[in-house]
């Protein structure tokens, strides 16, 4: 989808940067928290951003490694939340599970699918070791934990265990979120900022500014995250499995439901700049992969292991992941405003970036408590702006 240009407005404004699955998300929320009240229904809500959704590996596209939402994984795969920054991200990730159940049931052409998620670990810490399905439940929201026995793993993984998930196929889950914003009368402009500031020029009456741009521009707590996957002919696969070796690299197969084949993967390189993909580690991934193909079905067993004789590469993936130090910053900036040839005054900001390789599986409690902070700012300014 082709996003268009809106003409210059003197509606009040909220503006949204990021048109990846954090973006999208928030302008969606701020989206109903906006009709939900009398006085902010003249709003204008604009989305900003330099990519938008729409690619599929195998096809021709013009995005960059930087916009990680179109080249995740994209399953939604707990980790135990045994530090605070995991407590933080586990309390999103189990709002998110809650919107994705709603939404796979009453949208379910949206790119969301069902699917039962496998894990295992050669070499598992303690927050892994303690999980048992009520603890798991009441930190992910996902139901269905069930430790595995012996002949269910592979050699040499110490614990294995499966539960029902989710999995996206990200170019047409986020077209979908596009759409429903446009369609519910959201407005985009593309456009690459240089800063979050610059976006208070965009329009005459901008209320505040969601900065949902990945990477923050130049916050020097950000630094990306290499990540190279394969897409494969894979069509089979019914199930999500990751394995955690005990030399810390990792193996995946995602299915990308919809006809979109099976990721195979992958990497985690942080501050790793290379955006082309490596031939020796495809070699690796697919090689890896296929060892742990068979357990991605239904019913198959390691006494029943028989890995497919032909797996085609479709396309190398590589996506930067846009992390930082400390986890997600999200919180209101405030700051003096330059403008030229009217008063002086202040612009606030919602900083909401930095979620590394977990931005589908925190994006929508991230969004809510975006909305949570704006709330004090349209309560503030938008009974003033709205006069104008």
């Amino acid at each position: 989808m082709a996003p268009f240009t809106t003409s210059s407005s003197s509606h009040p404004t909220v503006i949204v940067i990021g048109a990846g699955i954090i973006g999208l998300a928030c302008a969606l929320k701020l989206q109903a928290k906006l009709v939900e009240h009398e006085g902010t229904r003249n709003v204008e809500l604009l989305l900003v951003a330099r990519e938008w959704p729409g690619s599929m590996p195998g096809a021709p596209s013009t995005h960059s490694a930087d916009y990680a939402s179109m080249w995740a994984g994209a399953h939604i795969r707990p980790i135990p939340a045994t530090t605070p920054q995991l407590q933080r991200e586990a309390a999103w990730l189990k709002q998110a599970a809650a919107e994705f159940d709603r939404q796979v049931e009453v949208e379910p052409w949206c790119g969301l699918t069902r699917a039962v998620g496998v894990e295992f670990l050669e070499a598992p810490d303690r927050g892994y070791q303690c999980q048992d399905a009520g603890s798991f439940e009441r930190e992910s929201g996902l139901r269905g934990y069930r430790r595995l026995s012996p002949p269910e793993v592979p050699e040499g993984v110490s614990l294995g265990f499966e539960y029902e998930t989710f999995c996206v196929n990200p170019p047409l889950y986020c077209e979908q979120l596009l759409r429903k914003f446009i369609l519910q009368g959201g407005k985009t402009v593309q456009r690459g900022l240089k800063s979050e500031w610059e976006a208070f020029t965009l329009r005459e009456n901008v209320l505040f500014i969601v900065n949902a741009s990945g990477t923050g521009f130049n916050d020097s707590k950000c630094f990306p995250t290499r990540g190279q996957t394969v897409a494969t002919n894979l069509s089979d696969i019914t199930k999500t499995v990751t394995k955690q070796n005990k030399d810390g690299s990792w193996s995946f197969l995602i299915p990308r439901f919809f006809s979109g084949g099976t990721i195979v993967g992958g990497t985690k390189e942080p501050g790793d700049w290379r955006t082309e993909p490596d031939v020796a580690t495809r070699n690796r991934l697919l090689a890896a992969g296929l060892t742990i193909e068979p357990y991605a079905h239904k019913n198959t067993s390691r006494d029943k292991a028989e890995s497919p004789k032909n797996v085609n590469a479709v396309s190398d993936i590589v996506g930067r992941r846009p992390t930082r130090e400390g986890g997600m910053r999200l919180e209101v900036e405030e700051r003096a405003l330059v403008q030229h040839n009217r008063e002086s005054t202040t612009g606030c900001v919602v900083h909401a970036y930095g979620a590394g390789g977990r931005g589908y599986e925190m994006c929508w409690g991230v969004a809510n408590e975006v909305v949570e902070l704006a709330e004090s700012l349209l309560g503030s300014k938008a009974s003033v702006k709205a006069k104008l």
